[in-house]
Formats: C-alpha cells, structure tokens, sequence
C-alpha cells in the first residue's frame, strides 16, 4: 500500500491544502492527509474522540476523497459528523451551530477541473494558520500518527439550518432584481434559495450543478464569468448581479448597467453603510485592495480604523478575529463579518446579502452608490506562472530591487515611490497615489499582480508594464492567466 502512496509536499499551502488529484495526491495520500489532520485535532483539543464537520463540494471526484479523508480520520479517533454537500461556510456555520471541535472540507474552490483541496479549521471561525500547516504537514510527511477508534455519523438536511439562519436574520424591505450566477457549481442549490428567502426576485444564471463546468470556472474573479453576468443583467434590467464560487465563499458584484465592480469597492460601500450605526468599528482589508479605504471621509467622520493585512482568506478572518473588527474585506471576493452580522468566517452568500442591505437602505441604484466614490482605474487580478519553488524567492529579490529604486528616487511614468508596504509581498505607493502589488499566491504555482490608479487608466497600464518588465528579467515567469 505505502508503495503506491502519493503525496507532493508542495501541496501543504500556507493555509489549506491543494493539489492535482492522480496527478500529485491519490487517494492513499488523501488517507494519510486524513491521518494527519486528525493527530492534529487531537494533540490540539486534547480529546481523544473528536467531532469533526466534514463536507464536500460537487466536482465528479469530490465524494470519493471525502470517503478517504474519513476514513484516515477514525483511524485516529475522530468522531466525523457528515454533512454531505456542502459550500465551505455551511461547514465552518455548523461546528458553531453543532458546537464541534473541528472542520474538514474538500474543496479545491474556484481552481479549475483537476484539483482538490482541504480546508481546515480547529478554532470556530478560523482556518489552518501557516504554522498549523507547517505542523499538518510535518506530521503527514513523517506519519507521526495517532491510533483510536472513530465512527461516522451522517448529518442529514442541514443545509435546512444553515439556510434558515441566514433568511431570518436578513428580510430586506425593498424588492431587488439580482442575477444569481453559480458557474454550475455548489452554491447553485443554495444561493438562489436564500437570496429569494430574503425577498429578492431572482434570475438565476448557471444554477444547475454540473462538474464539467462548460461554460466557464466559478470564480467571481474571472472576466468571462463577469462579462456573463453582466449580460444577463442588462437583459434582464436587473438591479444587481452576483457571481459565486465554487464553495461559495467568495462573490464577485456587477451593478445595474452591467458594470463589473471590483470586490474591493464593494467592501468600502459596505464598510461605509455599516459604519454609520456601527461607529468606531475597525475594518481589515487586504493588500490587493483599494487605497480609497485609507482616506475614505465617510470611515473616517464615523470614527473608523482600517488595517491593511496579508492576502488570503485565513490570514483576513484570524486579523478580523484577533483585532474583534466589524468587518474584513479581500478584493478577491471573500468577506468576514463579525458579530452581530455574521461569525467571523467569509461567506458569499452573506457578503450579497450585505449588498442587498445596501441597496435596500440606501434606496439608490447600485451604480448611483458606487458612483459616490472617488473614481480610480483598477486592474483585474493577474497571475503570471511561477514555480512553487521559486516564486517566494522570486518576490524577496524583487522587494531588494524596488527599494533600491525608491531609494534612488527613480521614476516610473514620472512618478517617484513615496511608500512601501511589504506585509505581504510587496505593495509600492506612488507620489499621485497610484500603486503596483507583487506578491506570491498562497494555493497556486504563480505570482498575483494587481496595479491601481486614482489618475488615469493610462498610469494603470504603465505600472503594469513596469511590473512586467522586471518579472520577464527573472526568466523565470511563466504566462498570465489574464492580463491588461
């Protein structure tokens, strides 16, 4: 059996697991990923038969890993409480609603067919830190397990509980026309039930599950999935349109004249209707955001904090935790609202709930509000190929070279670098505002560039090109999945 165990350790990510199922983990590896996670549970609970949430969502082999997790997971004492398919925050809402000590949910999210993953969390509300990973991995690796004796126990129909919880709590009192987009995949069965739950008239737009995804991957962050959208939304004359993932963690937000908008700019409007009755209340953002968060007038009259952290839905919802903000926004698309608006864990369905209160509120059109925002020209997120073996050393070297050109006051498009955060990556600020971001991705074998200007769409192009430049100098990038 050892024999033909596979497992590639670049699969341990910084704060879940992913890898290319057959191609770098097969199920014999998954068994031993089960294996660690659950000597983990327990060193970390120090319970000898653990409850465990476990989920999975609908991809042809999704059913099928979730079988072998389980099955390392009893080998050491886990007691597995089996919710069936599930979106990833349905898993994290149930360990607070089951009152459980752990989750475990097959996912390989927005990746395209091919992949697989785990997303973990001991703590409620939390995911797998780095260090978590680091000891998940340590343990797999070197089959430091636990032996005792599990059981399964299949939990039936919560999504019931899980639905209910979010209806109850977000009755709006203006009816909104919303395109609802799922990209065939998990949240189909989910997101337009609620969204209607609460009072909304519904078009749904790939809401049927189908593993193959034949139209186009569900990730709110993908172009082909938002000019889709957006489509249907003029067709439709909709007042909104929402696009999911595929766990349903993330959405991505198109306004009323079909405009695609950026799930940062959406995470500032809401900040700014939260921050009126919420007064005082921090924010945490990630760095791929916009800098209008840093001197919004409305956050700042209402007495509001906003901190800039590292990119990545772990690291976001445990700074939202450990700072007890409000709120937590990732341009990415996922969003953490803290008590009383939510648990603290991100959740598509709700972050469109949140947009929904906006519009319901307000009593504008949604390209009205957005338009209440000081305009800025912002990139897609891109992502040129880079080895996982290289692509943090790749970033270190180019943190050396851009502060060597802010120290020698090079200009780029006549501009010299005033700032310079390097929380994650590096993010390089320049005198007019305008910014570049470089930084590693945490869950694939790439780099992540995001560029923004307050000035033109033109000074947006010209630091793109910069970046490019200096990563084409490293001859070791690889092709954009998108570009500008």
């Amino acid at each position: 059996m050892n024999q033909s165990l596979k497992i590639d350790p670049y699969g341990f990510r910084e704060y879940d697991a992913r890898w290319l199922y057959g191609k770098d983990i097969n199920s014999e590896g998954i068994i031993d990923l089960g294996k660690g996670l659950g000597t983990q549970i327990i060193k970390h609970t120090n319970k000898k038969n653990p409850r465990v949430i476990v989920g999975h969502d609908y991809r042809s082999y999704s059913e099928e890993i979730k079988i072998a997790l389980k099955k390392g997971l009893i080998s050491t004492g886990c007691f597995i409480e089996d919710l069936g398919l599930s979106l990833s925050p349905m898993v994290y809402f149930a360990q607070f609603n089951l009152n459980a000590d752990a989750v475990a949910m097959v996912t390989a999210s927005h990746n395209e067919n091919g992949w697989t993953g785990v997303k973990m969390g001991i703590k409620k509300g939390l995911t797998h830190a780095p260090e978590e990973m680091k000891e998940l991995k340590e343990i797999t690796l070197n089959k430091k397990f636990i032996e005792g004796d599990g059981k399964i126990t299949e939990i039936r129909d919560f999504h019931k509980i899980y639905k209910k919880d979010l209806i109850n709590k977000n009755k709006i009192s203006k009816k909104i026309k919303a395109v609802v987009a799922c990209g065939n995949g998990t949240a189909g069965i989910f997101a337009p039930e609620i969204l209607r739950g609460i009072g909304c008239e519904v078009i749904e737009l790939d809401c049927n599950l189908d593993w193959t995804f034949p139209k186009y991957n569900p990730n709110p962050e993908d172009l082909e999935m938002l000019h889709e959208i957006a489509k249907s939304v003029k067709e439709n004359k909709a007042d909104v349109g929402f696009g999911f993932d595929g766990d349903g963690d993330r959405v991505g937000v198109i306004d009323n004249e079909g405009n695609e908008i950026f799930s940062d700019k959406i995470g500032l409007l809401i900040a700014r209707n939260l921050s009126t009755l919420h007064k005082n209340s921090k924010f945490v953002i990630d760095v791929k955001s916009t800098g209008l968060f840093s001197n919004d007038k409305i956050l700042n009259n209402n007495k509001c904090k906003t901190i800039y952290w590292k990119t990545g839905h772990s690291h976001i919802k445990r700074k939202v935790h450990d700072e007890k903000a409000l709120a937590g926004f990732e341009k990415s698309g996922h969003f953490f609202f803290n008590h009383p608006l939510g648990y603290g864990y991100d959740d598509g369905i709700n972050s469109a709930i949140q947009v929904c209160h906006l519009l319901s509120d307000h009593k504008k059109k949604m390209n009205e509000i957005l338009n209440e925002l000081p305009k800025t020209y912002q990139s897609p997120t891109m992502a040129p190929f880079c080895k996982d073996e290289q692509k943090y050393k790749v970033v270190e070297d180019l943190i050396i070279q851009i502060k060597e050109i802010k120290d020698n006051k090079i200009k780029i498009d006549n501009q010299e670098i005033k700032e310079i955060l390097t929380v994650n990556g590096i993010r390089f600020t320049f005198e007019d505002g305008s910014w570049g971001l470089i930084r590693a991705s945490s869950n694939k074998p790439s780099l992540v560039v995001v560029t923004e200007s307050p000035t033109s769409n033109d000074r947006k192009i010209k630091i793109f090109r910069f970046i490019d430049e200096i990563l084409k100098k490293t001859k070791k990038i690889g092709e954009y999945d998108q570009k500008i």
